[in-house]
């Protein structure tokens, strides 16, 4: 099963991604997707390790291609968050040619490996601002992940300032 987890910046996605997670009864993976640039950075990835301690979550720092991933046994998977893994392929050292393409396939072998899959990603591109070209490029290509991900996946949770919306399928 495939749920996918979006909202704005701070709206409570993460700890809704996690407690969707709390009942299952397995190995629990948390693939942490953000590399850990300068002290903003640093600060994010203590707050979100705090959030998952005692939580029994396994974390897989895992920058790009997500189709390298084996998993094994029954296991969950929480990914968080895709606006990173998209920065990172598209900006990082080895830029990918088909970000998009990648990034779904990643996903698609994520999907057919677990029993669950969370996967945390960003609403982006409400502020109807243009940017300079490889901005709007990125916003382009998290608006087709976004699609296809929500297209495909089993329940779509949109979180509105702290409150889980079912956009598709079922509260967790």
């Amino acid at each position: 099963m495939m749920t996918v987890v979006i909202g704005g910046s701070k709206c409570g996605k993460s700890g809704y991604a996690e407690k969707i997670l709390d009942s299952f009864d397995g190995k629990k993976l948390y693939i942490a997707t953000m590399i850990p640039y300068g002290s903003e950075a640093h600060t994010a990835i203590e707050r979100h390790r705090e959030m998952r301690r005692n939580k029994g979550f396994e974390t897989i720092e895992k920058y790009t291609a997500l189709n390298e991933i084996v998993l094994s046994g029954k296991c969950a998977v929480l990914l968080e968050c895709m606006g990173n893994l998209l920065a990172n392929e598209m900006f990082g050292v080895g830029k990918i040619t088909n970000p998009i393409e990648n990034i779904l396939s990643g996903v698609e072998s994520l999907n057919t490996q677990a029993e669950q899959l969370v996967i945390v990603t960003n609403n982006i591109a409400c502020d109807g601002i243009s940017y300079e070209s490889g901005t709007m490029e990125y916003i382009r290509n998290m608006g087709e992940i976004n699609r296809c991900l929500c297209e495909t996946a089993d329940n779509v949770i949109e979180c509105v300032y702290g409150i889980p919306l079912a956009v598709k399928g079922k509260l967790l």
